[in-house]
């Protein structure tokens, strides 16, 4: 698995059958600690995932193992939104940061 931001979408009305009604999504790459890399995949969305969020992804022939992409023409696939994640105890990603108190 692989760690990236969906940054865009893309459309496309005319592609294979076996992809059509499947939202495809921009994903930059970002590197263990959260910073974003020059790289990007095209993946299809299997969870629902929006822009800004951070998700895990897949490429290859795993691409290939979720209910919605199992013998479908793709190489990658975004399969979980991610919520947070740390490296050694230190805190790298929190997606519902806490509100700034205004007092």
């Amino acid at each position: 698995m692989l760690i990236g931001k969906v940054v865009g979408s893309v459309v496309a009305t005319r592609k294979d059958e076996k992809l059509e009604g499947r939202k495809l999504l921009v994903v930059q790459v970002h590197d263990h600690e959260n910073r974003p890399t020059k790289q990007y995949v095209v993946a299809v969305d299997s969870v629902e995932a929006g822009i800004g969020d951070m998700v895990l992804y897949a490429t290859g022939s795993s691409a290939r193992q979720t209910t919605l992409t199992e013998n479908r023409p793709c190489d990658a696939v975004v399969m979980a939104v991610v919520d947070s994640w740390d490296l050694g105890g230190e805190n790298v990603y929190e997606k519902w940061a806490p509100a700034a108190s205004g007092a």
